[in-house]
């Protein structure tokens, strides 16, 4: 047998990192190294695996089967080896999570229903009435687990970053800010803006684009739910500024336009918080890991976490 788990491993890195670059590091390689692998891979079943020169990296019809059994076969290396981390060490452990990320539930129920398969003995459960206090309630041990993009400075709490997404613009089709690919604060000043009913200090649209520009707009609503507030964006009631996987289907049947904010976009990063004392525990740690790997899978449009850069404004 010439096929072996880390050439499984190494062709699923490079298609969710895109890059052999960021593949290597996560498998803890030298980029030489990686490419003597692929090549001894290449060499063995007489043809190539990527499509050569392509940027980004396409895989051949080799290497997309390849591709179809490291899907298939690596869940259930990883579903085994928890099995047996449990067996060794018996595991177990409550993990009520809140999320105050709004639009997180596409890619976060998957990501639930995938880790209850791997930890059945952890008692997992979402907390729907703290998601206005959650790190209040995180501290006094209330929950156990935070999705947020907002990280306090607290020693009694950790925060592992879980991806980078870009914040975007929506408008009305038709809207005369359409036609704007990348939008500034002044251009907001005769607009009603739709939130979630949240402090400002908790919106980066807020923090890091208006008010360092002393821009305020032209109204304010608020909604609680993304699907409300794309249909009070559809029909002219206003823009709002949301993650760009929330926009992505809206954007594709072309009920919406999007505009890029500032120069260089506005990005924000999301986070799982928790108690610094629990961070070493295995089942968070799991969690987060499967958290990371399910968002990578669904969400076409955000950044992995590898070498992440500060976040980037105007």
């Amino acid at each position: 047998m010439f096929v072996e788990t880390k050439h499984l491993r190494t062709l699923a890195e490079i298609q969710e990192t895109g890059s052999l670059t960021r593949a290597a590091e996560r498998l803890h390689l030298t980029q030489s190294a990686l490419s003597h692998q692929l090549k001894w891979l290449e060499e063995t079943i007489g043809q190539p695996l990527f499509v050569r020169k392509s940027r980004p990296l396409r895989l051949t019809p080799a290497g997309a089967r390849l591709l179809d059994l490291a899907h298939r076969v690596l869940p259930e290396i990883r579903r085994a080896e928890a099995d047996l981390r449990r067996l060794g060490e018996g595991l177990a452990g409550r993990l009520h999570l809140v999320v105050e990320c709004h639009s997180c539930y596409d890619w976060l129920l998957p990501a639930i229903d995938s880790y209850r398969r791997d930890w059945p003995e952890v008692e997992i459960d979402l907390v729907t009435g703290k998601s206005f206090s959650a790190l209040p309630a995180l501290v006094e041990a209330q929950v156990d687990l935070v999705i947020t993009s907002d990280p306090v400075d607290n020693p009694d709490l950790a925060f592992a970053p879980l991806f980078r997404f870009e914040i975007q613009m929506a408008l009305a089709p038709g809207h005369p800010l359409a036609a704007k690919p990348r939008l500034q604060p002044l251009d907001l000043t005769q607009e009603v803006l739709i939130c979630y009913p949240v402090e400002r200090a908790r919106l980066d649209i807020f923090r890091r684009f208006l008010e360092p520009a002393g821009v305020e707009p032209a109204g304010l609503r608020t909604s609680e739910l993304s699907v409300m507030i794309l249909q009070l964006v559809k029909s002219g009631r206003g823009v709002a500024a949301l993650p760009s996987w929330v926009l992505a289907a809206a954007l594709a049947e072309r009920q919406i336009a999007v505009s890029r904010l500032g120069t260089t976009g506005l990005w924000s990063t999301l986070y799982a918080g928790m108690r610094a004392r629990d961070r070493e525990h295995p089942f968070l740690d799991a969690f987060v890991a499967e958290a990371r790997r399910t968002a990578r899978r669904l969400l076409t449009e955000i950044e992995p976490v590898d070498g992440m850069r500060p976040d980037r404004g105007l």
